[in-house]
């Protein structure tokens, strides 16, 4: 991924924390920040570092739903920060797992694009800072498809794919989009319509070479696979990357709006010196740098009037209207579709 050069200067908000939190040697506090895999300038932690003299202990994940079992489980281990998408993050409010933030460490909240602010997920505003955002969408190489223009979900499903398809190990995003294709709200807990999906999806399985996550890309781009689901960073990465054959759409039925925000656990240890990290993350310049890194939609308007325009002009990245008018949140609760999902990863 690119990288942004390093910024040289520091945020005045961030002189108390300097006071509160540097230190020398083993004293200095490590914090734990558990995040999606490539997801972040990895150079924007080494500055936080060198700024605030707090250490990060930085790891990843996969999944929304490994994540929530790792947290919840955690014990004495305790994370003080993660980062998850909106559903879960309504979760992990109604099972108290979330510690309310204190925006007095998190000043640069300023700089959150409003359209972002108390969404359904969190309503007041008081558990999470939005922090990158994207429409899943299909990856497809043009020399597999034979020059077909892919602009439906449907294409996932058309028998002439054999074997060339790859699909999201995302039970939310792939039930989901399956209930949109089929005209129903992503949200959608009808059983009979769930039980529709299911059957759609189990026949669907001749047609799937793999379910995964970022690997997925790889095979669309080696020609393995003709097209996958993907997450908007790996198709929008790949495009940059292969822009001969290889090509990243959201599809005429309209996509689900993710938005991943930075929260804080309950049990974390060192609850200032996360918001300190957050705040951090909404600079300007630093969250400019993370956009670019991770090819996702920044949710901070002062960092996206930093992006190069071919950036902050991408329609992959930053919908319009029409495309968005389409698009919906995940609100609802996992388990409605737990039990159709597990049968359909059976078959």
């Amino acid at each position: 991924m690119r990288k942004i050069a390093k910024a040289l200067t520091v945020l005045l908000s961030l002189v108390l924390v300097l006071g509160l939190f540097s230190g020398c040697g083993d004293d200095r506090v490590t914090i734990r920040v558990y995040n999606w895999g490539e997801y972040i300038d990895e150079d924007m932690i080494d500055l936080f570092e060198e700024e605030t003299g707090i250490r990060v202990d930085y790891t990843t994940f996969n999944d929304n739903e490994s994540m929530y079992a790792k947290v919840k489980n955690a014990g004495d281990e305790s994370y003080d920060v993660i980062v998850p998408s909106d559903y879960m993050i309504k979760k992990m409010i109604e099972e108290d797992m979330l510690a309310e933030l204190n925006f007095e460490n998190i000043p640069n909240f300023k700089n959150v694009d409003p359209i972002y602010v108390n969404p359904s997920y969190d309503p007041e505003s008081k558990y999470s800072v939005p922090y990158l955002a994207g429409l899943v969408g299909i990856l497809y190489n043009t020399d597999e498809t034979g020059g077909e223009e892919i602009t439906s979900w449907r294409a996932l499903f058309d028998e002439k794919y054999a074997g060339k398809v790859c699909m999201l190990d995302s039970m939310r995003d792939t039930l989901g989009l399956t209930l949109k294709m089929l005209g129903y709200s992503m949200n959608d807990t009808d059983p009979a319509h769930i039980e529709e999906a299911k059957q759609l999806l189990i026949a669907q399985k001749p047609n799937v070479l793999a379910y995964g996550t970022d690997e997925l890309t790889e095979k669309v781009m080696s020609g393995t696979a003709a097209m996958s689901m993907v997450y908007p960073g790996e198709g929008i990465g790949a495009v940059a990357e292969q822009p001969e054959n290889l090509k990243f759409v959201i599809p005429t039925e309209g996509s689900n709006l993710a938005v991943d925000s930075f929260v804080v656990p309950k049990n974390s240890a060192h609850k200032a010196e996360a918001e300190a990290f957050i705040n951090f993350m909404l600079r300007p310049d630093v969250a400019a740098a993370n956009a670019i890194a991770s090819a996702y939609g920044t949710t901070n308007a002062a960092a996206k009037a930093q992006l190069p325009p071919e950036v902050a002009n991408d329609p992959c990245l930053y919908p319009s209207e029409e495309v968005m008018a389409k698009c919906e949140e995940f609100t609802s609760d996992n388990e409605p579709y737990v039990e159709a999902w597990n049968e359909i990863k059976a078959k």
